[in-house]
């Protein structure tokens, strides 16, 4: 079954915001296509890469700089994979696996990418932190507070539109390489002995941790559902050559802006191999020590100060696509929307409560493993994102004639079994570990009840899409659309009116007569919210109750007036579930009321109806504005 068009695009509010056609030139047409990719390239060198890269330098000198370059080499393809697959399908990544994985497997997918996402902005909140820390004299905790202020910088960027928001990642992304392209200047770093790190090798356990990290750090499982809606911002044309262009654009936007990552990056571990290593302190594993040595051992004032400023700016440059990843993921597998503000909120809070946790109770010193422990997390969870990405960018029945060729299909293969092999060697390692230090019966149960759980998802991710060939399409924010004949009938049966004695009433009550029948029955509703009424309900008799009882008793005779049937029923304290009520106690099969136009100012002021309304009561509600 091949893949048809959503009911609800990904990331709806800002889906085909950008034309590249209306461009005059070829190259600003070229140019358009250009963004999405360096959104996601953040999160490639978010602080969560730093911990592992220092890490790595400083205990190993230039002998993981091949783990680098394999992961560049496997986002590369798996980012050009994911943009594919939006550009083509039409689909994230979380509305595919939505579609086509069992509703139990979904819920574990999904609770699997929200982890990703928290992980990610732990590194995020920590990095930020320890920046503000290192640069201000900011305490930890006071700085992770900090963190949360970031959620209006990002409602600002989105309202800005999203060329406004890449360039202002692309500025960020500039300040961080600019920083370490002076540090590396100040360093002198031997570019013989960094070609000797291009060599495989992986020298004990130690490194096999790090490098994991590195890989989980690099690769990140959010970043492929972001990809396939951010290039859906782009309107293409749907004819093949508009498609191959957009995939070849796409292409070289994902491999200009993640060969810049893996120089930030490298940069990094180059600069802890020189600087640390050499110089004697392989011991260095911490942000907060590699700051205070780098000017002692450099020379340079400015080297400490501009290592806190990038620390900074790849801090809050990775926020923006954490919270984008978490919305895509939410809308696609739950078909649930919430606010951006409070979905950028709670994904703060799942990271900045653990982050000062953490502070609070094992103190500071912990900060720099619990970032290298969030990569490695990550890592763990990548399989269960590229498994289904590889599934879906492999068929034909899916993709047409852009599914990916033999050769393609095996190097993305090559790498999900690198992937799962690591990250179950990392596993066993780390239970087997566990359970030496504690022999307990409950931490054996555990253990194997976790193994369990995740060899079961992984064998459900492998097959089950080999085994059935889509069963039914439930990708999209709503259900499908009905098959069978819709019976033509005229007009509701009962129809409520709620009307708030405005100017806008006569309107109100028209567009409810447009929608009746001849024997259509009106109930009409007014929710009195006087101080008496709010204490005394049904038995208020002040002179409002009287005048707003009779004014809604002469609409009623207006509707008699005209051969309808018209019943008059007044509502006390609370509008919204006072014209719930009156529905459901009429049995009302439309709810027909105004809209004051009020912002969302003014909403808090005066209160707000049509949304509480709206989720209180099982009948359509018709809006008259």
């Amino acid at each position: 079954m091949n893949f048809t068009k959503a009911d609800t695009a990904s990331l709806s509010d800002v889906n085909a915001s950008i034309d590249p056609m209306k461009r005059k030139s070829r190259w600003r047409r070229m140019a358009a296509f250009f963004g999405p990719a360096y959104l996601v390239s953040v999160g490639y060198m978010d602080p969560g890469n730093w911990a592992t890269d220092l890490q790595g330098g400083a205990q190993f000198g230039y002998t993981l700089i091949w783990v680098l370059v394999m992961s560049n080499f496997i986002a590369l393809l798996l980012q050009s994979l994911s943009a594919r697959l939006g550009i083509v399908a039409r689909r994230d990544l979380a509305q595919c696996n939505r579609e086509v994985y069992p509703r139990y497997a979904n819920w574990a997918l999904y609770l699997l990418a929200e982890l990703a996402i928290a992980a990610c902005d732990l590194a995020e909140v920590l990095g930020m932190a320890i920046g503000l820390n290192l640069l201000l004299h900011i305490p930890l905790l006071w700085g992770v507070g900090i963190t949360l202020l970031d959620t209006f910088l990002l409602l600002y960027l989105q309202k800005l539109g999203m060329r406004k928001m890449e360039a202002f990642i692309i500025a960020l992304v500039s300040i961080i390489g600019l920083c370490f392209l002076a540090e590396l200047f100040w360093a002198k770093p031997d570019l013989a002995e960094i070609a000797s790190g291009l060599k495989p090798s992986i020298p004990n356990s130690a490194a096999l941790y790090i490098a994991i990290g590195i890989i989980g750090a690099t690769v990140m499982p959010h970043n492929l559902y972001l990809h396939s809606a951010l290039v859906q911002t782009r309107k293409l044309q749907r004819s093949a050559e508009g498609i191959k262009k957009a995939i070849r654009y796409n292409n070289w936007d994902s491999g200009i802006a993640l060969n810049l990552a893996l120089l930030v990056n490298a940069a990094i571990l180059i600069l802890a191999a020189t600087v640390f290593h050499k110089g004697g302190h392989a011991e260095v594993a911490t942000l907060k020590d590699a700051h205070r040595l780098l000017h002692s051992m450099l020379g340079q004032e400015w080297s400490s100060h501009l290592f806190a400023i990038a620390l900074i700016a790849a801090g809050q440059s990775s926020t923006v696509t954490g919270t984008l990843a978490g919305q895509i993921v939410m809308e696609g597998y739950l078909s649930l929307r919430i606010n951006p503000w409070m979905r950028r909120l709670l994904t703060r809070l799942l990271a900045a409560v653990p982050a000062a946790l953490v502070i609070w109770i094992a103190g500071e010193s912990e900060v720099d493993n619990l970032l290298v422990f969030s990569q490695v997390l990550l890592s763990m969870q990548l399989a269960f994102a590229v498994i289904p990405l590889i599934h879906f960018v492999s068929s034909k029945k899916r993709m047409g004639t852009f599914a990916i060729g033999p050769i393609a299909k095996f190097f993305s293969w090559l790498v999900a079994a690198v992937i799962v092999v690591l990250n179950v060697k990392l596993v066993v390692d780390e239970a087997l570990d566990l359970i030496n230090k504690n022999p307990a019966f409950w931490v054996l149960t555990l253990v194997l009840i976790v193994g369990i759980f995740f060899l079961l998802l992984l064998i459900i991710t492998l097959f089950y899409p080999l085994l059935s060939e889509y069963r039914g399409t439930r990708a999209g924010m709503h259900k499908k659309p009905v098959s069978a004949t819709i019976p033509a009938k005229a007009g509701f049966d009962v129809i409520a009116v709620a009307l708030d004695y405005s100017e806008y009433d006569a309107q109100v009550i028209q567009y409810a007569i447009q929608l009746a029948h001849s024997n259509s029955r009106f109930v009409l509703i007014h929710v009195l919210e006087s101080a008496a009424a709010r204490h005394m309900g049904a038995n208020t008799e002040d002179l409002e109750a009287i005048e707003d009882r009779q004014r809604l008793t002469a609409y009623a005779a207006q509707l008699q007036a005209q051969g309808f049937e018209a019943k008059a029923v007044l509502g006390y304290r609370y509008r919204a579930r006072e014209i719930a009520r009156v529905v459901q106690e009429e049995s009302a099969g439309l709810l027909v009321l105004g809209s004051h136009g009020h912002t969302t100012l003014l909403d808090w002021l005066f209160g707000e109806t049509i949304n509480s309304v709206r989720h209180l009561v099982k009948v359509p509600v018709f809006i008259v504005r």
